[in-house]
């Protein structure tokens, strides 16, 4: 009878803390294949669920706006985004903040490609002779693939992409904008540095039908992003935990993984270049 009375008496006090526990739920942008994505954030996400001991989950988006969608109705309460969307985000939930970035997103560049019978050499500056040309961009809420691409296209030509080229796309993602220039699909793209290292180095790139013809210069880019309402829903210092184990993230196989070789401090006001820049191309507000 005792040991029959121990047992209610503790699941009167387990079963409404259970009852109370939330899932922690992340996203990120689809900036590369889904399958790859799903790979990476997995281990990311069993590795948050061990540092902060709560159940956390990694959910896939189909695109940027519904990663930013996602966020802002709290189906998400954390997310990998990129520099614009970060902001974009940020900008529709209030006290969000921008907690960790790559070691190498402070420094983070795009690569402008070209399909081999485009006839473009490599230079410093582009080239008058991307005029009349097929482009595509990444994903159109995209930093590295839309946003600084077009920045400099402006700035360096002096016209908006659909007067520089014949025709304008947007592939969605970085692999797809690789994949297009490299089948001549169109002749000229905008990708992510990282994403053409990484495939480049996996192989899976024909140098002999495209190739990088300019490199833009640094601007910030990926980051944790997070909502403000952590700490009232997961517990008082949620959030500098969430902080302390995205920094203290240091498994080369999760690095590998992004690929990033460590993860340093971000702050809203780390990205309000990225912000400018979006205001001054009618992007934002």
């Amino acid at each position: 009878m005792f040991k029959v009375l121990r047992r209610v008496l503790l699941l009167a006090l387990v079963l409404p803390a259970l009852a109370q526990a939330e899932t922690f739920v992340f996203t990120a942008i689809p900036d590369a294949d889904e399958s790859r994505l799903q790979q990476r954030f997995g281990k990311v996400a069993d590795y948050l669920s061990t540092e902060l001991g709560v159940d956390v989950q990694y959910i896939p988006v189909k695109s940027y706006a519904a990663a930013i969608t996602a966020f802002r109705n709290d189906q998400v309460q954390l997310a990998w985004f990129g520099g614009l969307s970060g902001v974009q985000a940020r900008r529709l939930v209030d006290g969000s903040e921008a907690l960790a970035q790559g070691y190498e997103d402070q420094f983070f560049k795009t690569y402008f490609i070209a399909h081999e019978s485009a006839g473009l050499d490599a230079g410093e500056t582009l080239s008058e002779a991307l005029k009349g040309k097929t482009f595509t961009f990444g994903s159109k809420g995209s930093t590295s693939g839309r946003l600084m691409p077009e920045f400099f296209l402006r700035e360096q030509l002096g016209e908006a992409p659909e007067a520089i080229f014949s025709r304008v796309g947007f592939s969605g993602d970085h692999s797809r904008t690789i994949a297009q220039v490299e089948s001549g699909a169109y002749q000229v793209g905008a990708v992510n540095y990282a994403v053409w290292e990484k495939e480049l180095a996996n192989g899976e790139i024909d140098t002999d039908k495209v190739s990088v013809i300019w490199t833009t210069p640094t601007y910030p880019d990926y980051q944790w992003t997070i909502r403000g309402d952590v700490d009232q829903r997961f517990g008082e210092g949620f959030k500098a935990r969430v902080r302390e184990a995205l920094l203290g993230m240091d498994d080369p196989a999760l690095l590998e993984s992004f690929p990033r070789k460590s993860f340093v401090p971000a702050s809203n006001s780390d990205y309000a270049p990225i912000e400018d820049t979006a205001k001054a191309i009618g992007l934002l507000d």
